[in-house]
């Protein structure tokens, strides 16, 4: 831990559940985020922040004017950059010491398994329930953990799946691609929500790696911005599940 770490990181260091051995697995940590919108930007601004060692993002998008109302790693002359070059230069802007590697492709069966392998940890932050099966299907075959958030209109929820055989995964949770699947540019989202939703992924990374407190692991948060209402429901592995029955 060198003198600049211990200022950087002092308010983890004096943390019982963090302090030095919780912040060197920080550091030595490798997470990859899918999603350089509206639920990895924070997520990925936070553990930047943490110290995590490093950070891989993957999108194959660019970034638009319409973004800037809640993806706020961006800034408005990024605009037509692709997501992850501009997003990488935020995060390299916070923390220099930030190891950070981009994919400016859509994440699909056929490139999954190399994108996601050799990480501690996925971060799924898309909005496309083809994709989560996909990463689902890949994070449960490597079993990495998988730290999966959602958001629409006001409301948003967090999960951390596959951090053991006995533990469910995504699709136990939803078997099947929803008939009416809506995205937010069709139903919209109050830009704070993905704010709220993807700093919640990043403190459940956080307490993955470094072991402090109880996870989201078998248990989905539910949150309700218009009632300012949360609950937290246990999740149970369904013995049916084309995944990990």
């Amino acid at each position: 831990m060198t003198p600049e770490n211990l200022e950087r990181y002092a308010r983890h260091l004096v943390l019982k559940e963090i302090g030095g051995p919780g912040q060197q697995a920080l550091l030595s940590a490798k997470a990859v985020i899918i999603g350089a919108g509206g639920l990895g930007g924070p997520a990925g601004l936070y553990l930047a922040a943490a110290g995590l060692g490093h950070i891989t993002i993957i999108d194959d998008d660019k970034v638009d004017l319409s973004n800037l109302q809640r993806q706020i790693q961006f800034t408005e002359n990024q605009v037509e950059r692709p997501k992850v070059d501009a997003m990488a230069t935020t995060l390299k802007g916070l923390n220099p010491n930030l190891d950070i590697r981009v994919h400016p492709e859509r994440l699909s069966r056929d490139n999954a398994k190399r994108l996601l392998a050799g990480h501690d940890i996925i971060l799924d932050g898309t909005d496309s329930f083809e994709t989560r099966f996909i990463i689902n299907e890949i994070s449960r075959h490597l079993m990495v953990p998988l730290v999966s958030g959602a958001i629409g209109r006001f409301d948003g929820q967090v999960s951390v799946f596959n951090t053991a055989a006995q533990m469910p995964c995504y699709q136990c949770l939803v078997p099947k691609i929803p008939p009416q699947a809506e995205t937010c540019s069709e139903v919209g989202v109050v830009g704070a929500l993905a704010g709220i939703v993807g700093s919640l992924m990043a403190l459940e990374t956080i307490k993955h790696i470094t072991g402090a407190g109880q996870s989201l692991a078998g248990r989905l948060w539910i949150y309700d911005g218009l009632q300012a209402e949360s609950r937290t429901v246990r999740l149970a592995k369904d013995p049916a599940c084309s995944i990990c029955a």
